[in-house]
């Protein structure tokens, strides 16, 4: 029997790269073996990949050391950074979010160079900067930087792997269908009645199940063809109303999509509020390319079990229900 190939994975703990190491535990070809990568390997989730077969190990993208001995002997190494993660207000004035992604990328790049990874797959997402340009009606963030800080860096990420010489498949993901379970799902009124709420007009917005990335990766890792190709995915391209629809079917009662405008959204009073209402109109402006980026048929050729946002619900309609009450 041949040897398996390890794959090291970033972010094990987290919802991409968790579903990358189930993914590996679970395939039948058993082609690979996984290394788990977290901060803490005594957290619960660690403690739970370990007990399933994972190998855990201890490592920070902050830590170029502890990465690159996290990478060595590995085959492939599955590599995504967390934009959202929680930071003390000391980590939040030495940087911002968007430069922590960059130094953390470049750390990862490196280390897969030194380390002679053979494939590595970079979860990353389009620079919007390519699109807006220097439109005054999308405001600037971080010191007029980027438009929308946790699209951008990543995509500005992306040239750090060529750079470095290092065999990579860029793997472009979007809206998790997960929001529905938490910050984008359906809300009471005081009428009692449902909705959903998100600046996208009547333009399709790109969803996919979060462990469905994890899944695709596992894929691409048996297509080594694919190093230096983009794969971008998406297990459905829905509008609002098309959303609202499917949810009443789950929930069985009505759901309905009231959109607010770009500038509304930028009114809202939470710290983030700017920065979603740029990437929802980027979602909405940009929608024939980023959709038709996204070929439903093609990830569907690579990963076939990929879901749909109606599969998707129907493995987590008692999750929405339990939110409603």
């Amino acid at each position: 029997m041949s040897e398996k190939k390890l794959i090291a994975v970033v972010g094990a703990t987290g919802a991409q790269g968790g579903g990358l190491v189930r993914a590996i535990l679970a395939d039948r070809s058993g082609e690979f073996a996984v290394r788990a990568l977290t901060r803490n390997a005594n957290s619960a989730k660690a403690k739970e990949l370990a007990a399933a077969g994972a190998e855990v190990v201890t490592a920070d993208l902050d830590d170029e050391a502890s990465v690159r001995a996290a990478f060595d002997g590995v085959y492939g190494a599955f590599v995504v950074t967390d934009y959202w993660v929680k930071r003390t207000p000391e980590e939040e004035a030495a940087r911002t979010r968007a430069e922590m992604e960059l130094a953390q990328a470049d750390i990862a790049a490196q280390a897969a160079r030194d380390a002679g990874v053979k494939h590595v797959i970079w979860s990353t997402l389009e620079d919007t900067r390519q699109f807006f340009g220097e439109r005054d009606d999308v405001p600037s963030l971080d010191d007029g930087r980027y438009k929308v800080p946790h699209f951008d860096a990543k995509g500005e990420a992306d040239e750090l792997f060529t750079k470095y010489g290092v065999p990579t498949t860029f793997l472009r993901t979007t809206f998790y269908f997960d929001a529905f379970l938490n910050a984008m799902g359906p809300t009471r009124g005081a009428d009692g009645k449902l909705t959903i709420s998100m600046p996208m007009a009547d333009k399709p917005l790109s969803g996919v199940a979060s462990e469905d990335i994890g899944r695709t990766a596992l894929e691409i890792f048996k297509h080594p063809d694919l190093i230096g190709e983009t794969v971008s995915i998406a297990g459905d391209h829905l509008t609002g109303d098309e959303y609202a629809a499917a949810l009443t079917e789950a929930l069985g009662e009505p759901v309905t999509y009231q959109p607010p405008t770009w500038d509304e959204f930028r009114t809202y009073g939470f710290p983030t509020a700017v920065e979603m209402a740029n990437m929802f109109q980027y979602y909405a402006e940009n929608n024939a390319r980023f959709t038709g980026d996204r070929d439903l048929a093609k990830v569907r050729e690579l990963h076939p079990n990929l879901q749909s946002f109606a599969t998707w619900l129907g493995e987590h309609t008692e999750e929405l229900k339990a939110a409603q009450k």
